[in-house]
């Protein structure tokens, strides 16, 4: 959605992430719902909280166990080594190459989540992963355990991008932060007590048990994904007429008068002027029966090229894309390195752990990541308020940044606690902690960086996330393929020292934004704008709200195109 406010206008430019969040000019202040509701009630905007919890949590068990089959397969290496002769190389390239599945897959599918809707695209990733855990339960050779995590790969690909743009379907601005929170802990839940659960299941079961248990959760989350997920795409009948946001009392007719400055006067009076915090419906437009909202497609008549380029646009370009790429990439990247090296080193004097050992070492991050969990979500939404409500209202995507300042020094330290200590060989206690003070830096920092690349560039939040979980598998991939020769090059010690320095300069990238970041989303707008427009125009019939109506009608007239009823907003 296209924002503008007054103060940007003061430097002729237009800031995207920038909104009003506030209506400080009451004598009670109100949240302004952002994007902004239509008065359709089958805009998931304007669902009830019943039916969004549904949704969400179908979401979540999804994520939950995407995460479960992509993280257990480290305790079993002690068993697969023993019993199919398996290297540590070979079982480092399969992990390898499941992250590279991941890597490409989102390239794939994320198109056609535009084009034909996200609840097709869930389906089929449930059945793609509900297939690779039947593989995997059944590998035998080398070849079977490569092609298995490459399946396994490609099924959870979209997993930390469609949710995403589920979240930006169904929540507002003042929400994103809460909402990815819970997506960190559902994914925490899978990708740290997943293995705990299957250290047990490898003890008294065998390893490629955990792989069935894992076949039969997959067709749970199959046929409930089938039968009671409802599409969030947002597709209006227009038959013929505007579908316009929903009223308020302080709503009044826009039409184009142009201002001094190329922006309408008619967006500044509206960005300005008091909002309703609350989404009036038009009892006319009936509701969706059950059918309609079980469509296996919903189709728009889009273009699936840009969604192709636009994410390495937006990844080199927008300096909001490479800092959560960047963020997010390399903190997962410290994870896969933990746990590898933990599944090979501990398995040896003097800790001896067997798989329920290995398993039981994730509880420890999984603790710090309900820790962290308030500090990415819950507070980070609330400060925003608080500081929104500071700077009269406005609110700056920068001002999720400040949380992320700790991150700097805990992030680091948690690995120099962890590396050292399993160098040392020290009491198993010790890494533990470093392991669950990570936890903590990983579900903080997750939800602040996905938070500000989310209120920085919604309206291509699914393709600039393609480009951020590339780079975060890509660095997987390579970690993972280097990580045996590294250690026996460096040593684990100047390794994970090495790995510490890196991780505080990435942290620290949150220093230039808070300084630079708002310029920085000025210098983008109009790169941001076009491909918006790119993304907009080929949608059919979609909705705006009030303000993005008339900057999408100025964009529309500037690039050639004709009247406001052409120009798309959500999809």
């Amino acid at each position: 959605m296209v924002n503008v406010n007054e103060h940007d206008h003061d430097e002729g430019f237009w800031a995207p992430g920038t909104v009003v969040l506030e209506d400080v000019h009451r004598t009670r202040d109100q949240i302004v719902l952002f994007p902004t509701p239509s008065a359709d009630p089958n805009d998931p905007l304007n669902w009830s909280t019943a039916r969004k919890a549904l949704n969400f949590t179908l979401v979540s068990f999804f994520v939950l166990w995407t995460f479960v089959q992509l993280d257990i397969g480290f305790t079993a290496w002690g068993p697969m080594e023993s019993e199919l002769g398996f290297s540590v190389d070979i079982l480092n390239a399969g992990a390898a190459v499941n992250y590279g599945g991941l890597a490409i897959g989102c390239f794939f599918f994320i198109p056609l989540v535009h084009k034909y809707g996200r609840r097709p695209i869930y389906i089929f990733s449930s059945a793609l992963q509900f297939a690779s855990c039947i593989w995997q339960a059944q590998t035998y050779t080398v070849g079977n355990f490569i092609g298995a995590n490459l399946i396994s790969g490609l099924g959870g690909a979209i997993s930390e991008i469609v949710v995403q743009i589920t979240i930006a379907d169904m929540f507002f601005v003042h929400q994103h932060a809460t909402m990815n929170g819970w997506f960190v802990i559902f994914q925490s839940a899978g990708a740290f007590l997943g293995p705990v659960a299957s250290g047990y299941i490898v003890d008294s079961q065998g390893w490629r048990w955990m792989w069935w248990w894992c076949v039969i959760f997959f067709g749970i989350t199959l046929i409930c994904v089938i039968f009671l997920f409802e599409e969030s795409k947002y597709v209006p009948i227009l038959d013929g007429q505007n579908i316009v946001s929903a009223p308020s009392p302080n709503n009044q007719a826009l039409t184009p008068k142009e201002g001094k400055d190329g922006i309408t006067a008619d967006i500044k009076r509206t960005v300005s002027e008091p909002a309703t915090s609350h989404a009036a419906v038009n009892p006319e437009i009936k509701l969706k029966t059950y059918w309609q909202r079980m469509a296996w497609v919903t189709k728009t008549d889009e273009s699936l090229w840009p969604h192709f380029y636009t994410p390495l646009v937006t990844l080199f370009t927008y300096p909001a894309v490479t800092y959560a790429a960047l963020t997010y990439g390399s903190t997962l990247a410290w994870f896969a390195t933990m746990t590898s090296l933990q599944a090979s080193y501990m398995l040896l004097p003097p800790y001896n752990f067997d798989a329920i050992g290995i398993g039981l070492m994730n509880v420890a991050p999984f603790v710090g990541a309900l820790l962290g969990f308030p500090c990415g979500g819950y507070l980070s939404d609330k400060s925003i308020l608080w500081l929104s409500k500071r700077n009269g209202g406005i609110y700056e995507p920068e001002m999720r940044l400040w949380l992320a300042l700790p991150v700097a020094i805990l992030g680091p330290a948690s690995i120099l606690m962890f590396g050292l200590g399993l160098a040392y060989g020290v009491h198993w206690a010790l890494l533990a902690v470093g392991f669950g003070v990570f936890g903590f830096t990983l579900a903080a920092i997750s939800g602040i960086s996905l938070s500000y690349l989310m209120d920085c560039y919604q309206d291509v939040i699914g393709d600039a996330l393609v480009g951020v979980i590339f780079m975060r598998n890509i660095i997987s991939v390579i970690v993972l393929f280097v990580l045996t020769p590294w250690v026996e090059g460096m040593g684990l010690q100047n390794l994970h020292v090495l790995c510490a320095v890196v991780a505080f300069l990435v942290y620290m990238i949150p220093v230039p934004l808070l300084i630079w970041g708002k310029k920085a989303r000025v210098a983008t707008a109009a790169s941001y704008r076009k491909l918006a427009a790119t993304h907009s125009i080929f949608r059919s019939e979609m909705h705006l709200g009030k303000v993005s109506t008339m900057v999408a009608y100025e964009l529309a007239n500037y690039i050639g195109f004709a009247s406001p009823q052409n120009v798309l907003s959500r999809a």
